[in-house]
């Protein structure tokens, strides 16, 4: 089965949405593919207990409301070549066929293995704060909030508002560096005040700079944490600890699309002109994929690429000037929260990296690259086809990441059928 679409969104985070509406209002047929059963993404992510914000109604309702965007939730792109994606439901599976594709897959967690990392108990920062969304029971949990990034106060505060008792929020980069990040903020009043209201939500947890996990404790389940402080190590007795490292762009599917990408970072990600073209004609990419920047400045790309991709291009030079200084407020963010060589060698030979298929470290040892690790030990081969040990292993400096095949996420046979052709055409091309 297939449809055609003047543009196809992959993403329905804050760019996604944008893009879909702009795209829409300039008279396109477009389509909306999420994984996720509503837009919003994670920043937006609708919780059972507490009402979505009024920036994500206004988003959904602008793009959903207007008639002409096919919203298609639980849907995932398996394969894509020239003018078409491939796409998973979870009932069936469809081939899209579009003039313009817009990227906006957003980002996932870094996670950087240590000791006792695969304790249930240990989580990403966001991924706790997903199933607290999702109804996860957090009253009275003690949790720690670790690892590094601005996120981490949205994430506890979130956290705190579902019910738990957030113990401590302990950013790695040093107080200095936060000195230097909170004395810029004077440029983006919004952000400024959004951390002090978070702050303020979070007053009886301390926040402690230059602080990590370097180890978690627990018979069967996490039982406390050790932290490396400014003075020496100290444990801290939880329920919980959310950890996140900040933020990897999803880059896949422009990978597989053949889309030129900035590798000069341990994360790579999509080259755009400043209609957020990619090298690559006929798809654009917005948002995270570009760097990590904050919802703000994915919003202004996603509407700008929604603009170019539907031939519109009259809006976009003001776009462009209220993006520069989003964009440089994503520089910020990159210079202030660096990681700290530390955090990147807590592994020791016996801590699992490949959590989906349980391979330790020193399994890895003498390969030259994840694919060729990947052939001996299936480090990379479970659920998660590699985005969370591949990104960790990136990070910490071990093993190049493998490329991208088809297909780019776990598919039926039938679906796998289907991108058979796709993968083949693309091979002839």
């Amino acid at each position: 089965m297939s449809t055609r679409y003047d543009v196809v969104v992959c993403g329905a985070g804050p760019a996604g949405l944008a893009a879909a509406a702009a795209a829409a209002a300039a008279g396109a047929r477009v389509a909306l593919i999420d994984a996720q059963a509503n837009p919003g993404g994670q920043i937006w992510r609708p919780s059972v207990l507490l009402p979505p914000t009024a920036a994500a109604r206004r988003a959904m309702t602008r793009t959903l409301g207007a008639g002409r965007v096919d919203f298609r939730p639980q849907a995932q792109v398996i394969a894509a070549g020239e003018g078409e994606v491939l796409i998973e439901s979870t009932q069936s599976a469809e081939r899209l066929r579009y003039c313009s594709l817009v990227i906006a897959t957003g980002a996932r967690e870094l996670l950087l293995p240590f000791p006792g990392w695969t304790l249930p108990g240990v989580t990403g920062a966001g991924g706790l704060q997903a199933l607290a969304k999702q109804g996860w029971p957090l009253a009275g949990r003690r949790v720690v909030v670790a690892g590094s990034g601005p996120l981490l106060l949205a994430a506890a505060a979130s956290l705190h508002r579902h019910g738990a008792r957030v113990l401590a929020v302990l950013e790695q980069a040093p107080p200095a560096a936060i000195r230097r990040f909170a004395s810029r903020l004077t440029l983006w009043p919004g952000q400024a005040l959004q951390a002090l209201a978070l702050r303020a939500t979070l007053r009886a947890a301390p926040y402690r700079c230059g602080e990590h996990v370097r180890s978690a404790h627990g018979a069967t389940q996490l039982e406390q944490v050790e932290v490396c402080g400014r003075r020496g190590s100290y444990a801290i007795r939880c329920d919980h600890l959310a950890i996140g490292y900040g933020l990897v762009p999803n880059i896949e599917l422009a990978q597989l699309l053949g889309c030129r990408l900035d590798e000069s970072r341990a994360h790579a990600r999509v080259i755009t002109d400043d209609c957020m073209r990619t090298s690559v004609r006929g798809v654009y990419a917005a948002g995270e994929v570009r760097g990590i920047g904050g919802w703000q400045a994915a919003r202004i790309e996603g509407e700008i690429a929604g603009h170019a991709a539907a031939g519109a291009l009259r809006p976009v030079a003001a776009l462009q000037r209220r993006l520069r200084l989003r964009r440089r407020f994503a520089q910020l963010l990159e210079d202030c929260f660096t990681l700290d060589e530390r955090v990147r060698t807590l592994a020791d030979a016996d801590t699992v990296i490949c959590r989906c298929e349980q391979v330790p470290l020193r399994a890895l040892a003498g390969y030259a690259d994840l694919r060729a690790a990947k052939l001996a030990t299936r480090c990379g081969m479970g659920p998660c086809q590699g985005r969370i040990c591949g990104a960790a292993l990136a990070a910490t400096g071990h093993l190049a990441r493998d490329r991208v095949r088809v297909p780019l996420f776990p598919a039926r046979l039938s679906t796998l059928a289907d991108s058979f052709d796709i993968a083949a055409a693309e091979t002839d091309a």
